[in-house]
C-alpha cells in the first residue's frame, strides 16, 4: 500500500508519551466501570429472583453505594435482613442526612411479607449476593483510585495534536456520522456500527451531559426531537456536532467557546426569520 497507493494514505500525527499514558489509564478506568455495571445487573437479577424487598428498600440509595453493599454483605438473605436493627442500618448509613427516618423506612420494607423459596435455594442466592456485593465493593475502590490517576494525568497533559486530517475523518472514526445508502430513487440513512467503542461511549455520555447543561446543545436537541427524531438518533447527531467542535478546538489549540461553536445556528435562524418576513 505504501509503495503503490501512498498518495491515498493520510499522514497521522503520533501521540506523545503523556497522551499514551492518558489513553491507558482512561481505558482501564472505563473497563472497570463496565465491569461494575455487569456485576450490578447480575446482583439486581439475583435480588429480584429471591429478595425483591431489598430492591425496593435500597432503591433510594442505589445498589452500588457503600451503605447498601455493606448491608448486603452483612445480610444477603431475607431472613437475616429482617433481623437488622435500626442501629445496624443507621451505622451503614453513616454520613447521610436524616439517618433514623431512613433506617426505619428500610427496616419496614425489609420486614414486609414476601414470597420465599426453599432454604437451600435461598442460601445459594445469599452466597451469590454476598459475593457480588464484595466484588462491586472492590471495583468501587479501584475505580476511585483510577479516577485520581486520570485527573492527575489530565492536569499534566498539554493540548494534544490533532491526528485526523479533517473533521469528517474524525466523525467517521468516532462512529457518529451516518451512512447514506442510495439505490436508484431510494435513499436511506443508517447508524454507523463500525467505530471505536470506547470513544463512542464517551461521546454519548458527553452529549447527554451537554443536553442538560449547555443551552445551545439543548436547543439543538429539542429541534431534532421536534422533527420526530428518536432520542438515540438525536444524541448521535449532537455527538456528531460536538466531534466537529472538538476537531476545531484541537486544530486551533483553543478551548471550547459556546458562541463560536454554535454561531452557525444563529446565522441559520436569522436567515430563516428574514425569509419568513419576506413571505
Amino acid at each position: 500500500m505504501v509503495r503503490t497507493r501512498r498518495h491515498q494514505l493520510l499522514e497521522g500525527a503520533g501521540d506523545s508519551e503523556v497522551a499514551d499514558a492518558v489513553k491507558v489509564v482512561t481505558r482501564a478506568h472505563q473497563t472497570l466501570l463496565w465491569e461494575r455495571t455487569r456485576h450490578l445487573l447480575r446482583l439486581r437479577v439475583a435480588l429480584r429472583d429471591d429478595f425483591p424487598a431489598a430492591l425496593e428498600a435500597y432503591k433510594p440509595l442505589g445498589l452500588t453505594s457503600e451503605a447498601v453493599l455493606r448491608l448486603l454483605v452483612k445480610a444477603p438473605a431475607p431472613a437475616t435482613a429482617a433481623k437488622l436493627t435500626i442501629s445496624q442500618i443507621g451505622a451503614a448509613l453513616k454520613g447521610r442526612r436524616d439517618i433514623p427516618a431512613k433506617a426505619e423506612a428500610i427496616q419496614n420494607v425489609l420486614r414486609s411479607e414476601q414470597l420465599g423459596q426453599a432454604d437451600l435455594v435461598t442460601n445459594a442466592y445469599a452466597s451469590t449476593v454476598r459475593a457480588l456485593a464484595a466484588v462491586i465493593t472492590t471495583l468501587n475502590a479501584e475505580i476511585k483510585t483510577l479516577e485520581g490517576e486520570v485527573e492527575a494525568h489530565l492536569v499534566s497533559t498539554r493540548t494534544p495534536r490533532s491526528s485526523s486530517a479533517s473533521a469528517k475523518a474524525r466523525k467517521h472514526y468516532a462512529g457518529t456520522s451516518p451512512i447514506t445508502r442510495q439505490s436508484d430513487k431510494m435513499c436511506t440513512v443508517h447508524a454507523r456500527f463500525g467505530h471505536n467503542d470506547r470513544l463512542v461511549d464517551a461521546l454519548r455520555l458527553q452529549a447527554s451531559c451537554a443536553v442538560l447543561h449547555d443551552l445551545e446543545v439543548r436547543a439543538y436537541h429539542d429541534e431534532l426531537r421536534a422533527r420526530d427524531v428518536g432520542h438515540n438518533a438525536a444524541l448521535r447527531q449532537v455527538s456528531n456536532r460536538l466531534v466537529g467542535v472538538l476537531h476545531c478546538c484541537l486544530k486551533t489549540r483553543s478551548h471550547y467557546d459556546q458562541t463560536t461553536a454554535w454561531s452557525y445556528r444563529s446565522r441559520h435562524l436569522a436567515a430563516w426569520h428574514r425569509s419568513s418576513r419576506d413571505v
